[in-house]
């Protein structure tokens, strides 16, 4: 778990501000992996910015509209992720491949109007919340759900391994529970509840009632699927397809 902390720690001089990188769709939460590929000028200029300086780059979900000139701002959610990139390709002919690993939730206070050609936030980063009252549970919070996302998966033997794998190590409850809100393919406001809640056991039961729901059903191993078998196996098979922006 050192190296898992150790990636997805905030640098010590983060102040707060952080570059907006507005997509329809998509959430992206703490501890997963992000595939991008990055064209337009405007995100360009963003990823420049976060190579030459902190490397990060805060994934925002448009809730209304898409930019489709530099200078428009449609609304997003106020929570965000964090991302810090962790390999960058340049393809030539101004297009770049770039893989973010989500580091920490954040609530936006404020945008800014800066001048730069993307969007900027000051944001307060929202650390994951454990109770002290809810320790002696949270085992069987773990246990419960695993199991409730073992239900709904198709019954593998490398699943299953994993799952087993998951419960015997050391990986906390708020990453798994991260890791499966970003695999599974819940609806967007589903995703952001569950990415605005920073307390884990809150948000690990409200994970498991979505998943008793039927809110997914999945019948065959998907590429989110694999993501998810990649990430807690570490996979040579991940990264899954790019998004565009």
């Amino acid at each position: 778990m050192d190296d898992l902390n150790d990636v997805t720690k905030l640098p010590d001089d983060f102040d707060g501000q952080v570059r907006l990188f507005p997509l329809p769709e998509l959430v992206l939460f703490p501890h997963a992996m992000q595939p991008l590929h990055i064209f337009e000028p405007r995100y360009i200029d963003m990823l420049s910015e976060s190579l030459a300086t902190d490397r990060l780059i805060a994934m925002a979900t448009l809730t209304g509209g898409v930019a489709t000139m530099p200078g428009d701002c449609p609304p997003i959610a106020s929570t965000v992720c964090i991302g810090k990139i962790v390999s960058h390709a340049d393809l030539g002919d101004d297009r770049h491949n770039v893989l973010l690993i989500g580091t920490q939730r954040a609530r936006i206070v404020r945008e800014h109007d800066a001048p730069r050609s993307f969007r900027i936030a000051e944001v307060d980063v929202d650390q994951d919340v454990y109770p002290p009252h809810g320790a002696e549970d949270r085992l069987n919070l773990k246990r419960d759900l695993l199991a409730a996302f073992a239900d709904i998966i198709p019954a593998s033997a490398s699943v299953q391994k994993n799952l087993h794998e998951l419960m015997a190590g050391q990986m906390g409850l708020g990453p798994i529970t991260d890791i499966i809100s970003y695999t599974l393919p819940f609806m967007v406001e589903a995703k952001l509840k569950l990415l605005a809640q920073p307390d884990v056991d809150q948000r690990a039961a409200q994970l498991i009632e979505l998943l008793k729901s039927g809110a997914v059903q999945l019948h065959s191993v998907s590429s989110e699927e694999q993501s998810f078998e990649t990430q807690t196996a570490k996979d040579e098979r991940f990264p899954p397809p790019f998004s565009l922006n």
